[in-house]
């Protein structure tokens, strides 16, 4: 087991909520608990399915997984993930384990006034008439205020 994967508790916890599977005949050939290790690990580190390790399976079994799962119950707008963590946040609120404060903030959040693009004196500088520019293009002795 790597860090982050499930442990055996939370594993115990988990698998009742899971979708049963719809086909019979052959098992599957990669369990679930370590497809959904992949999956977990994917968007702990953020990057680009193929670069799950093989420790958890194919890369595309793993997305597979994920994107079936997804698109479960998309008619009904309730996806088994959704499902699947509304019950364990109904389970984690029975037990008194989610703190529901809420903190609103009202404050305004501006750019500082020396921020690209801030109105300088009323007049954005884009909107300047090009006379009242500075000019940058200054060239020989006066360029270094001789002359």
């Amino acid at each position: 087991m790597a860090r982050g994967d499930l442990t055996d508790e939370q594993w115990a916890r988990l698998e009742p909520l899971l979708p049963e599977g719809r086909k019979s005949g052959r098992p599957p050939t990669w369990p679930r608990r370590q497809l959904i290790n992949g999956i977990r690990w994917r968007t702990r580190a953020g990057t680009p399915w193929r670069d799950v390790p093989e420790r958890y399976g194919p890369w595309d079994r793993v997305y597979d997984l994920f994107r079936r799962w997804q698109r479960d119950g998309a008619w009904k707008r309730d996806g088994a993930w959704k499902r699947i963590f509304t019950e364990l946040q109904a389970h984690a609120d029975a037990k008194d384990l989610i703190a529901w404060d809420v903190s609103i903030d009202s404050t305004v959040c501006r750019a500082h006034q020396h921020a690209p693009g801030a109105v300088k004196r009323g007049i954005s500088r884009r909107s300047r008439p090009a006379a009242s520019r500075p000019n940058r293009t200054t060239t020989g002795s006066d360029a270094h205020g001789v002359g």
